[in-house]
């Protein structure tokens, strides 16, 4: 069972635009449609801080830095208070360093930001584990797995993965330990050129147990926005009472 959430809050929209005209735009059509925008480190690197007062100014919804930090503890701590001091409610630090920068999430323990873990890119496949120096045999699952429970033995809030985890997390981690999951593709979305790999519906993806879910191209890209995220939010309440 998810954290209690509405329908609506548990849906994350991922900004992926490229200047904050294009963010102006989606943010005002959608201010009421989702729980969180997410911005990315393309429109975090052109726009800067201004972008999450723009998102501020026309929203109420909670905002989601996903930069994805992974340097040398000292410097992730001095992020994550400038983060703080932002006003964001998420922000993603790498787990690939093992507890060292997970551990860095204790710096705003006392504050309203929550770290989150990324353990493996939705892009990422099975196959191209061995590229990366892992055994043949590793199972992406299980690897996911280790580094969200070191993710939550560090103090972090959560994690990010992909829908084929959730349950396995969940199951291990308890339903206090959050999961967001990118990587949605409502059955009734076309995305051409896609590059993820483990892809999941909103159904599925509640159902397993995601406490949030990310979704991008199928709103930014659809014909009408608005209604798309509609339809996702739907889908997420009759997922949830079923």
């Amino acid at each position: 069972m998810a954290i209690s959430l509405d329908s609506k809050d548990r849906l994350i929209f991922a900004l992926d635009v490229q200047d904050k005209n294009e963010a102006q735009r989606l943010v005002k059509l959608l201010q009421n449609r989702v729980g969180c925008f997410k911005v990315g480190l393309e429109l975090f690197v052109k726009e800067g801080p201004e972008i999450l007062k723009l998102i501020k100014d026309y929203s109420p919804a909670d905002i989601f830095l996903d930069l994805k930090l992974h340097d040398i503890p000292a410097t992730v701590r001095g992020a994550l208070k400038s983060a703080e001091k932002l006003g964001a409610k998420y922000i993603t630090i790498h787990s690939t360093e093992g507890e060292a920068i997970l551990e860095t999430s204790k710096e705003v323990k006392d504050s309203s930001l929550e770290v989150l873990a990324v353990t493996f890119l939705t892009s990422l496949h099975q196959s191209q584990l061995c590229k990366l120096g892992f055994e043949q045999t590793t199972k992406l699952s299980d690897l996911v797995l280790d580094r969200a429970l070191k993710a939550q033995q560090s103090g972090c809030a959560g994690i990010i993965c992909s829908g084929e985890e959730i349950a396995k997390v969940k199951q291990k981690c308890g339903d206090d330990f959050k999961v967001i999951v990118p990587g949605i593709r409502p059955e009734w979305s076309k995305i051409s050129a896609d590059d993820q790999s483990r892809i999941t519906t909103p159904r599925k993806a509640i159902q397993a147990g995601a406490d949030l879910i990310v979704v991008g191209r199928p709103i930014r890209d659809a014909n009408n926005p608005d209604e798309a995220a509609q339809k996702i939010v739907s889908e997420i309440s009759n997922s949830a009472r079923q």
